[in-house]
């Protein structure tokens, strides 16, 4: 695990290292991969996190330091981070991102996600981010209307992702969005256990479509979803502090899928996404020339036989099969 804020900055402030002169970010991924109850040299990145205060609640992420303690405290390494104030207030103030850039940077745990609104009002062309939120539900604008889909096309070009919370849009609403622009990668939150049988539709129609974490709480729902669309399509999110986060940790580590799938869902996807997964040590990277691909030792009950195809893809699904 990497030590917190302080010791990351300081590795990234010396001269002459392996780290010199890289981006914060980068500096403190190179660090990732301590020994893990979910295995080893594996990399745990929350792809749907919060900073800053709630309008109902006193929570620790308030500050970035408090943010850091919750991490360290959970045993995650990187946090995909959005500020309360783009999702609550005016995203077009650019104070809090601002800040939240300014203040991740001497202690690089902290990925800043900002908010984008389309349209004339909106908050003008992306940045030079890999992942950017949506929160047409907050803002007030249609999630299919014209320059909502012109920002989808622009994000799809420029190999931008998109956080999408489930519960601010409908499902024929995903449905037109993604068919519209089927390049761009969409990682839907928040989509809840009661979900399953939309999403499925959906994930099997638009293969664009990802899913995180946060509230996947059914039994062996994450597993399902695993076999079923490919572990490449989970991603490890907790949407705290708007909900729980010691909950989708605790499942992270007792996942009844084989380690490459965990490795992936942990935070092999969420690094790829933000183009990091390239660099050495990390989960997703290519595997050396010449290693003889490895068998998955099935799981209880045996249903992983065999190696992990390509796609991600942990085991078959019987035909005409259901969420567990």
């Amino acid at each position: 695990m990497t030590s917190g804020a302080g010791a990351s900055a300081g590795g990234s402030s010396g001269g002459g290292g392996p780290g010199a002169g890289a981006p914060p970010v980068l500096d403190a991924i190179g660090a990732i991969g301590a020994t893990d109850a979910i295995g080893a040299s594996i990399a745990v990145v929350d792809i749907n996190r919060m900073l800053g205060p709630l309008p109902y609640e006193e929570v620790p992420s308030r500050t970035v330091a408090g943010l850091v303690r919750e991490l360290d405290r959970l045993r995650i390494d990187l946090a995909c981070v959005t500020h309360s104030h783009a999702v609550h207030g005016d995203p077009r103030d650019a104070g809090p991102t601002a800040r939240l850039a300014e203040s991740a940077a001497p202690g690089p745990r902290l990925v800043p996600v900002p908010v984008l609104i389309p349209g004339p009002f909106g908050t003008g062309r992306p940045g030079d981010e890999r992942l950017v939120r949506l929160c047409p539900g907050e803002h007030r604008w249609p999630l299919t209307g014209g320059p909502s889909l012109a920002l989808a096309a622009e994000l799809a070009r420029r190999g931008i992702a998109v956080l999408l919370g489930w519960e601010t849009v409908t499902a024929p609403e995903v449905a037109r969005y993604a068919a519209g622009t089927p390049e761009l990668r969409i990682v839907l939150t928040g989509t809840g256990y009661r979900s399953a049988r939309e999403l499925t539709g959906l994930m099997d129609t638009h293969p664009g479509l990802s899913v995180d974490t946060s509230t996947l709480a059914g039994h062996l729902q994450v597993e399902w979803f695993a076999e079923r669309h490919g572990a490449r399509r989970v991603l490890f999110g907790t949407g705290a502090p708007v909900t729980d986060d010691a909950g989708p940790r605790y499942q992270l580590d007792t996942l009844d899928l084989p380690e490459p799938a965990r490795r992936l869902i942990a935070g092999g996807n969420a690094l790829r996404l933000l183009g990091l997964a390239g660099l050495a040590g990390l989960p997703g990277r290519p595997e050396p020339p010449g290693q003889p691909e490895a068998s998955v030792p099935p799981a209880s009950g045996g249903r992983h036989p065999g190696p992990v195809p390509e796609d991600g893809h942990t085991g078959p699904v019987p035909e005409g099969g259901t969420p567990r």
